[in-house]
């Protein structure tokens, strides 16, 4: 694989369509949170900065974000959590 092969940019799913940004309502008031939006016709999910939002997504397809999700809700990375935290 050449370096760069593979790489999704926002711009090259949407063609010019609006995606509606959301964030948790978890997110705490200094703004460290992460954004999604869903990408045209179910094709996948971009993840951002919230603090960068002109700055680079991250783009997922939606069987990567399922897998990501349902790993999530079965605590495979519930040590990645600071103790303490929110």
């Amino acid at each position: 694989m050449n370096r760069g092969e593979g790489i999704k940019f926002v711009t090259d799913w949407i063609q010019g369509q609006h995606l509606t940004w959301r964030k948790s309502g978890r997110s705490n008031a200094s703004g460290n949170c992460v954004e999604v939006a869903r990408l045209p016709e179910g094709s996948g999910v971009a993840i951002r900065n919230s603090r960068n939002p002109d700055g680079p997504a991250l783009v997922f397809t939606a069987e990567e974000i399922a897998a990501f999700v349902a790993g999530v809700r079965d605590g495979e990375f519930d040590d990645l959590v600071v103790p303490g935290g929110p």
